[in-house]
């Protein structure tokens, strides 16, 4: 992704972050591992919260992290909103209900992608909210 001149339409990116979105819920589901990958850069960083003392960098630690805390399916609902883009790093809202009493989450992803749509880096914060 490229960082759109101020008078152009931001419209790419925006398509971007929203494709990988996709495939990012869709690995979520699935749980599978060519997902999971098919989303970072071989090099990529993982950080489950902000300055992460053991971030997962690569995709096979990235994998092996995802598929260590992975959650089923039926168990979880999620719901995003792009806050915005700036050059080749994204910022996303989320909201993630998970069933079974178990409490909702606020979410802010900050992603910043390579030029072949995907993550290089990916840092997330998650709060309780209930």
């Amino acid at each position: 992704m490229t960082q759109p001149a101020s008078n152009q339409d931001p419209a790419p990116a925006k398509d971007l972050v929203h494709a990988w979105m996709e495939r990012y819920q869709a690995a979520w589901t699935t749980n599978s591992a060519e997902d999971i990958r098919a989303l970072f850069t071989p090099d990529a960083l993982y950080e489950t919260r902000p300055r992460d003392p053991d971030p997962w960098r690569g995709q096979d630690r990235i994998v092996a992290g995802w598929l260590a805390a992975r959650d089923e399916p039926a168990d979880w609902s999620f719901s995003w909103t792009l806050l915005g883009c700036d050059g080749g790093t994204a910022f996303v809202q989320g909201v993630t209900a998970y069933s079974g009493g178990r409490p909702t989450y606020d979410n802010l992803w900050v992603i910043t992608f390579d030029g072949s749509g995907r993550a290089s880096s990916f840092t997330e914060w998650f709060m309780a909210t209930r």
